[in-house]
């Protein structure tokens, strides 16, 4: 399929230059093509490109330069027709050179050019899209079912993001419904994911990436999806379950599913969903075709670390220690290590010298009477209010979470005690 899409381009390319692919042609023999017709040639090229048919991205540069170069070239009655202004505005908008629509806007006595769209997009161009972000999404609304609707669309969602990421996504809807199957709906739905995941948007979530799944996988941007979806699997389970990740991965094929799936259970190991883990590990070890070797050992080792919090510990330190360290990366390594190492405390025996005070924490001996608060002359029946004493220097640092337990325990005490004393004055 991506080759087949390759000749294309290479079709579309010689019709760019004018020439014949069975002859070799003459500049002067050459037609001058319409600069909207070029464009036509640069969409098709970018959408095989989205579509997975990356040797195309080479034959993106080489069109860019060659239709920068004939708009500069064109006659200003050139944009005289509608087709080719909107061209140029959707050239500018698709990676050409700012300059280039600076230079025919300038050039431009003719009124040919709507200079809000023009304004507002050399703002945009220049880095300084939020400043014009209500214009631009006045005009996505006005321009949704012309030619530039959907480029002027994907820009308004890019310009919204920062201040308004959720109302980002109806530029990005508009944006992708008006231009299907295309490197605009690619964008649009890869950044709606985004959105999804940073705003808990569950539902949405799921819904963006499995269109995207089943239209752009092969895209060359898809591991950057992967990364959003990842993450929305991770961190909203069990809310979204296997059944919701088995709906969205379905369309892809093996090799990409089983990535998928590892990816999942190494970030799920991570956060110390071993639940999730397990089952994503599972998933990809099951994988049809799966080789003895990279997959399977990642498999292994996440399923392994995973099974660490569970009954399974015992088998889990021997599935890890089986694995050969040459087969792991350097932080599949560390992974291991660390795992191991808890383990092993999982799995070690206490000791009188573990429950034993720490020696390298001294207390010192503060008697009530040395105090202000409990002077001698201090008379009031009751309890010595004692200043706590100034931090001891030590070389040791006390966990927060530790810190938290040790306190909460001696608040505890605390309230045993005073109900022993009642006890006491009942008896």
């Amino acid at each position: 399929m991506p080759r087949m899409v390759f000749r294309s381009a290479a079709l579309a390319a010689a019709l760019l230059l004018g020439g014949q692919p069975a002859r070799p042609v003459s500049a002067q023999e050459a037609p001058e093509l319409a600069p909207y017709i070029m464009l036509r040639s640069l969409q098709f090229v970018q959408d095989t490109v989205a579509l997975g048919d990356h040797s195309a991205g080479e034959m993106q540069r080489f069109m860019l330069n060659k239709i920068d170069a004939a708009f500069r070239a064109a006659d200003t009655s050139t944009f005289d027709d509608p087709r080719n202004v909107d061209a140029a505005l959707i050239y500018a908008m698709s990676g050409g050179n700012p300059a280039t629509l600076e230079y025919l806007v300038e050039r431009d006595l003719s009124g040919n050019f709507d200079s809000r769209v023009a304004d507002a997009l050399r703002k945009y161009l220049g880095g300084k899209g939020t400043l014009v972000a209500k214009s631009l999404g006045d005009m996505a609304i006005e321009y949704r079912d012309q030619a530039i609707g959907p480029y002027v669309a994907l820009v308004s969602g890019n310009v919204t993001v920062p201040e308004n990421p959720v109302g980002a996504l109806e530029y990005y809807d508009i944006a992708r419904l008006g231009a299907p199957g295309t490197i605009i709906e690619e964008a649009a739905l890869r950044r709606s994911v985004a959105i999804a995941v940073d705003a808990d948007l569950v539902d949405k979530g799921l819904a963006y990436s499995r269109k995207y799944a089943r239209r752009f996988v092969h895209s060359p941007y898809a591991s950057q999806f992967v990364d959003f979806f990842v993450q929305l699997v991770v961190e909203h389970h069990p809310e979204i379950d296997e059944r919701d990740i088995d709906a969205t991965v379905e369309f892809m094929d093996v090799d990409r599913r089983r990535e998928v799936f590892l990816r999942i259970a190494r970030r799920a190991t991570l956060d110390g969903k071993s639940e999730l883990a397990r089952m994503a590990s599972g998933k990809a070890a099951a994988l049809a075709g799966m080789a003895a070797d990279g997959p399977e050992v990642l498999a292994r080792l996440y399923r392994g670390v995973a099974s660490i919090p569970t009954s399974d510990v015992g088998t889990a330190i021997e599935d890890l220690a089986a694995i050969p360290e040459e087969e792991l990366s350097p932080r599949d390594q560390a992974l291991r290590a660390a795992a191991q190492a808890i383990a092993g405390e999982v799995l070690r025996k206490p000791t009188t010298a573990s429950l034993a005070q720490d020696a390298g924490v001294k207390v010192e001996a503060r008697p009530d009477a040395e105090t202000e608060e409990a002077s001698p002359g201090y008379e009031e029946p009751g309890p010595a209010v004692v200043a706590l004493p100034a931090p001891l220097e030590s070389s040791v640092e006390i966990d927060p979470e530790i810190q938290t337990f040790v306190e909460s325990g001696r608040s505890k005490l605390s309230e045993i005690d005073d109900l022993l004393k009642q006890e006491g004055v009942v008896r």
